[in-house]
């Protein structure tokens, strides 16, 4: 479903990221772990092209690298970005439909507010008065309703409590579930990590460095990654 190859970037003489090589199947949950100035959000900025990469990057056996982001979206990648960055001013029923527009679709799915019925009961909320979590939960709505293919979550625990972030988990493995989507999550949390991937990719210095299965993992090594 989603194949990158030879991925680089580069901030004019400063390499960052170094011939990234990451293969993920249809139903897969890939979280990449790292520390902060690892190229996490890099990775991600460059996959759903916000910045410039060299290298391909295969969606459902489309090579998108070469596409703006818009059309990256078209063919199926949708991007939650740290931060959520969700549109403080409009509502969230507002906020959700944005992410509609490349589907041509005008009414919002109802599986999108089954997965989330607190955004239901603050449909006509303004999205800037919602909580970390909440905007969080919004975040993704508006990426779910692109119908996408592939899901990219940038840093999704940021700002978000202890109990929220469990239960981000349990929807993010039901969002799979339900529509056989695929997810990759750049995070820190390991906690977190443990709940919801299939698989654990380790980037260092740019560089994938360490991949485990999740019934495999070695829980001491990729908190030594982690370590400051």
């Amino acid at each position: 479903m989603f194949d990158v190859r030879a991925l680089n970037v580069a901030y004019g003489q400063s390499q960052v990221l170094h011939g990234i090589d990451m293969s993920v199947k249809p139903g897969e949950i890939v979280a990449v772990v790292g520390r902060n100035g690892m190229g996490k959000s890099t990775l991600m900025k460059s996959l759903i092209g916000v910045i410039p990469s060299s290298g391909e990057i295969d969606v459902d056996g489309i090579d998108v690298s070469g596409m703006p982001s818009f059309a990256r979206v078209k063919r199926g990648l949708a991007y939650v970005p740290q931060g959520r960055q969700i549109f403080g001013t409009m509502t969230v029923k507002e906020n959700i439909e944005t992410g509609l527009v490349v589907t041509g679709k005008s009414e919002i799915p109802d599986e999108i507010f089954s997965l989330f019925p607190i955004l239901w009961e603050f449909e006509k909320r303004r999205g800037g008065n919602l909580s970390g979590g909440q905007q969080q939960q919004l975040a993704i709505a508006r990426a779910l309703a692109s119908d996408p293919k592939i899901l990219l979550l940038d840093e999704p625990t940021e700002g978000i409590q202890p109990s929220i972030i469990k239960e981000l988990a349990v929807v993010l493995k039901q969002i799979r579930d339900m529509r056989n989507l695929t997810i990759v999550v750049c995070e820190q949390v390991l906690s977190f990590v443990l709940d919801v991937a299939d698989r654990i990719l380790v980037m260092e210095n740019g560089r994938i460095v360490h991949s485990d299965k999740r019934e495999q993992v070695d829980e001491a090594a990729i908190a030594a990654y982690l370590a400051v």
